[in-house]
């Protein structure tokens, strides 16, 4: 069911409080809790992280919203500890990675198939593509070093295969731009899949740029340096979308719709009850801080914020296996690739991202040593619960 958004209040950000206690709960069983839970958890945490982080930025360059900034910024910071505090210690670094590319491919997946505008959600599945090549990188690592299987923590939602080669991924930065949507034309809701899926991306690069370094093997410590440079493309690449012309405050009141969009999401398709009073919690957190941002841009800009969003925020977002729908992409779009702004249907490529990656390459690519020789084969993996 789709939130009317303008009726429900939600919480006052002056009444938004934690203690101690609750920003460090019981933790999500590694096996026992069904993926998704985990996906929305590190999901919902990434999007908070950028929250934090936009408005830091945000606070630099303008001196007049400094104060509503930070206010709104500590409470952000703690909700996005309270859900990161969720992922537990029985979760190694390598199996959090694993999480962390189901998300990217799950979420993308989910995202690309309801996004309005044809240029954004192409985008979306051409990053997707490179996301699930990852996960087929770091399944031969785990392979590698722990004699694991990666299905423990799929829990066969998403498939382990090779996507467009990691090795090909490599691209000059001007390859990497896209054209951003119109903010005066772009739906509400591109404008919110433009901000979900760089906050989560932007989480994933920096959680590599943390793990990577502290790995002993050689090859798995090259191979996170890879996977960590593209996923700063993949910053780079969702980043550009969203339009630079938009106001602080509309881009603002933007993220905030979005986590309200999102946390909604979550509600609804959450099956553990501990975890999905957390998501109603933050719901109502994340209205008091819509609703917060609505009145400074009534404030200032003598216009109502209904302008840019509809009433009725779009229906909660799917948490479930898109495999049809990535193994159709991976069919049609593996030998896609970018040129410039825009994507080239016979594969050609510009010279300085051909230059740039035979650079890169030129001692080796950790992500084709590693999954050399590396085929995935059930036989550990848990039963899908959805079965």
């Amino acid at each position: 069911m789709a939130l009317n958004w303008s009726d429900n209040k939600g919480c006052a950000l002056s009444k938004q409080r934690f203690t101690w206690k609750e920003l460090a709960p019981q933790p999500i069983s590694k096996l026992d809790d069904d993926a998704f839970t985990r996906v929305r958890i590190i999901l919902m945490a990434g999007l908070e992280l950028d929250s934090v982080r936009s408005k830091h930025i945000a606070a630099r360059f303008d001196f007049n919203h400094r104060l509503p900034l930070a206010q709104m910024r500590r409470v952000e910071h703690h909700q996005a500890t309270l859900i990161n505090w969720l992922i537990g210690p029985d979760h190694s670094p390598l199996d959090t990675t694993i999480a962390y590319e189901q998300v990217a491919i799950e979420v993308t997946a989910a995202l690309a198939q309801v996004e309005p505008d044809p240029y954004i959600a192409q985008t979306m599945r051409f990053g997707l593509l490179e996301d699930f090549d990852h996960l087929y990188r770091y399944a031969a690592l785990m392979d590698r070093l722990e004699g694991k299987d990666a299905n423990n923590i799929l829990q066969c939602y998403t498939d382990i295969l090779a996507g467009r080669p990691t090795s090909v991924e490599h691209r000059a930065p001007e390859d990497d731009l896209r054209s951003h949507y119109d903010a005066a034309s772009a739906s509400p809701l591109t404008k919110m899949h433009s901000i979900i899926i760089t906050g989560s991306e932007y989480q994933t690069h920096d959680y590599y740029m943390v793990v990577g370094p502290q790995f002993a093997d050689p090859a798995a410590r090259q191979l996170y340096a890879e996977i960590a440079s593209i996923e700063e493309q993949h910053v780079t690449q969702y980043g550009s979308m969203i339009d630079p012309s938009q106001p602080l405050l509309e881009q603002w009141l933007m993220q905030e719709a979005a986590e309200v969009y999102m946390y909604h999401s979550c509600a609804r398709y959450e099956d553990n009850p501990r975890i999905k009073a957390i998501w109603e919690r933050f719901v109502d957190y994340e209205l008091g801080h819509l609703h917060a941002v609505c009145d400074l841009y009534r404030k200032e800009y003598r216009r109502d914020p209904e302008e840019l969003l509809p009433a009725e925020l779009p229906e909660p977002l799917a948490f479930a296996s898109q495999r049809d729908f990535v193994q159709k992409v991976l069919n049609e779009e593996v030998n896609l690739r970018a040129l410039g702004t825009e994507y080239s249907q016979s594969g050609d490529e510009s010279k300085a991202t051909l230059a740039y990656r035979t650079h890169m390459n030129s001692e080796g690519s950790p992500t084709e040593i590693i999954a050399s020789g590396y085929r995935w084969m059930p036989g550990t993996e848990v039963l899908n619960k959805a079965a």
